[in-house]
């Protein structure tokens, strides 16, 4: 297999693990296998560190790919809590902010949900996000104590399903199908004030990108490593082009 002519391959990326993270892991892998040449890796659409799923990775010349496999319609499960904020809006910093729920009832959230949160709709990206404001990381300048101004952008929501209503509890099961852009976070934060309450992310899996399936990911780095090691890997392009081996999404 020529990982330089182009491959793409999918991951189930792992809780805590930063999309870099696993990018330069994959890297490092495909590196050492090829006997230390140098190889081109990047991922198809960012994956915050508390979340898991479908993470896209190209090699080589499939990395001009990217742009075009990330404009795929995305699929994700998560869970909500209402009744309280965060930050960011997850669980990568502690409640700040508690609001009242004892009005909330299942009817709203459905209704909510259809008239809100269905189809064309603009969203403010959260402040810890990797949006640029002048220049720099929103999150950088949020982490630094700032508020930065995010713009508001236009993106589509083709379904949400509530899949759970736990209020004794103040949970909420979501699958949201979505555009490119899409950052559930600021979903569950405009949910929550819609439903005159607050609300943040306790969990967040992704389960599709375009056609890539969670089912057809490789499970773990450690099953990638294996299947690596089980495979014939070349360490030279091609000299001819027309030889090169056509782009393969991988595990198969």
């Amino acid at each position: 297999m020529n990982f330089l002519s182009g491959q793409i391959l999918c991951f189930d990326k792992p809780y805590g693990m930063t999309s870099f993270q696993l990018v330069a892991k994959v890297r490092w892998l495909l590196t050492r296998r090829m006997e230390g040449r140098k190889i081109k890796v990047g991922h198809a659409g960012t994956l915050d560190p508390l979340a898991t799923g479908v993470m896209i990775i190209c090699t080589g010349r499939a990395t001009k790919l990217i742009e075009q496999l990330q404009g795929g319609t995305k699929t994700y499960e998560t869970t909500l809590k209402l009744g309280a904020t965060t930050p960011s809006f997850d669980l990568e910093h502690p409640i700040d902010h508690t609001f009242p729920t004892d009005h909330i009832t299942e009817e709203e959230i459905r209704r909510v949900l259809a008239e809100q949160f269905t189809g064309d709709i603009m969203q403010v990206p959260p402040v810890f996000s990797a949006c640029k404001v002048d220049g720099k990381r929103a999150y950088d300048l949020a982490r630094k104590g700032k508020q930065p101004e995010l713009q508001a952008k236009p993106l589509r929501i083709d379904s949400i399903e509530l899949t759970r209503c736990d209020l004794a509890n103040n949970e909420i099961d979501l699958c949201i199908s979505c555009s490119k852009g899409t950052y559930i976070r600021a979903l569950a934060r405009d949910i929550g004030i819609a439903l005159r309450s607050g609300a943040h992310l306790t969990a967040l899996r992704r389960t599709r990108v375009g056609e890539a399936d969670i089912s057809r990911c490789f499970a773990t780095i450690d099953d990638f490593e294996q299947w690596l090691g089980s495979i014939e890997v070349e360490t030279e392009l091609p000299a001819n082009p027309e030889e090169r081996a056509p782009i393969g999404i991988y595990p198969e």
